[in-house]
C-alpha cells in the first residue's frame, strides 16, 4: 500500500487541475486529477503536500487545509491512503509539469471531465466544507463499486 497527498488548490471559483496525459503506466491516464503524488520517506502529510504542490506547479502554499483521507482500494492497483487537501493561498507562478498539463478550471466543469468517479464525491465534500472524512472508494476497472463516508455506505 502507498501514501499519497491530493491538493485542490482553488483560485477565483476554479481548481488548478492535471490532465494527467505525460507518463507512461499511469493509473490516472488521461484523468483530471488534483495535485500531488507519493510520500517519500520520513515525510508527513504536511511536507509531502508541500513538496509535492511545488515539484509538480512551482507554486508555494501559503496556508493549506487538511481535509480528510480516502481509502483507494483497486482491483488493478494496489492499495492507496490519499491524504487531501485544499488550499486558496499560495504565491508564485506556474511552471509546466512533466506528469500532464495544468489548466484552472471552473469547479462545476470538473464533473464533466474524464474524473475518478469516486472524485466526484470528495469534491463534493470539499465544496460543503465538511469536517475531516474518511471516504473509502472501492474500485473494478474505472468503476466505482463501494463508497463508504465515515464508516456508512453511500
Amino acid at each position: 500500500m502507498q501514501n499519497t497527498t491530493l491538493c485542490h488548490i482553488e483560485k477565483d471559483g476554479k481548481y488548478l487541475m492535471l490532465h494527467r496525459v505525460k507518463k507512461q503506466n499511469d493509473l490516472n491516464q488521461d484523468k483530471w486529477v488534483g495535485i500531488g503524488g507519493k510520500f517519500e520517506d520520513k515525510e508527513s502529510p504536511e511536507e509531502c503536500n508541500l513538496r509535492e504542490v511545488f515539484e509538480e506547479t512551482g507554486l508555494r502554499l501559503k496556508n493549506n487545509r487538511y481535509c480528510g483521507i480516502v481509502t483507494f482500494v483497486s482491483d488493478k492497483w494496489e492499495t492507496e491512503y490519499m491524504h487531501i487537501f485544499h488550499s486558496e493561498d499560495f504565491e508564485g507562478d506556474l511552471k509546466e509539469c512533466d506528469e500532464g498539463n495544468l489548466e484552472w478550471v471552473e469547479k462545476q466543469e470538473i464533473y464533466s471531465l474524464p474524473i475518478w468517479e469516486g472524485d466526484k464525491i470528495f469534491l463534493k465534500l470539499l465544496e460543503d466544507n465538511a469536517p475531516f472524512f474518511s471516504l473509502k472508494l472501492v474500485y473494478e476497472g474505472d468503476k466505482l463499486t463501494e463508497a463508504v463516508l465515515n464508516g456508512e455506505k453511500i
